[in-house]
């Protein structure tokens, strides 16, 4: 596919107008378009085994859904697409083309050669900045492990490092994930 390259920051409008290619990934950070390669095959299952268990396991007022748009900011406009994010449920069954990052409950990045720095360290300022009171990041290298942050007072607080089976919380709800089932059959 050939796409022009703006040569400006992007508008709302102007980011709704771009053409859809599975073949690469698009994010929106301070009003530049941001293009990374489609996920890995492990990447994708990781995500897709999340959110199903998750949203399994947790009460139907909420819910967790895989890859969608996040309004970080308006101004300079980021838009960011986690891998898995839980929010209210009402929300979901709106159907809205995106959600504001302050309706997200969590954001959950899978590290991905390419995004891990970003995952690392830029998502983690923008989600903490917009509000998101939990984020959780998952590497894939072996054993698969998941660090889990918790917002206070603005800033994420490690709330744990996970191997195995991880026990967590997700807004007040317990829930557990199997880490190695996340890429094993």
């Amino acid at each position: 596919m050939t796409l022009s390259w703006p040569n400006h920051l992007l508008t709302l409008d102007e980011w709704e107008a771009l053409p859809c290619d599975e073949g690469f990934r698009l994010e929106l950070a301070e009003g530049a378009l941001v293009m990374s390669p489609r996920p890995s095959s492990w990447h994708q299952k990781a995500a897709m085994r999340l959110g199903y268990r998750l949203d399994e396991q947790l009460p139907s007022d909420i819910t967790a859904l895989p890859r969608v748009e996040a309004l970080v900011t308006r101004d300079p406009l980021t838009i960011r697409v986690p891998d898995v994010v839980v929010t209210a449920t009402a929300l979901c069954e709106a159907n809205p083309p995106r959600l504001s990052a302050a309706d997200l409950l969590l954001a959950v990045e899978v590290l991905s050669d390419g995004t891990r720095r970003v995952d690392r360290v830029l998502k983690f300022s923008e989600y903490a900045e917009a509000g998101i009171s939990q984020y959780w990041i998952i590497d894939l290298g072996r054993p698969n492990s998941l660090t889990a942050y918790v917002l206070v007072d603005g800033d994420y607080e490690l709330s744990g490092e996970h191997t195995g089976i991880a026990d967590l919380d997700v807004s007040g709800h317990r829930v557990t994930v199997d880490l190695a089932a996340l890429t094993q059959r």
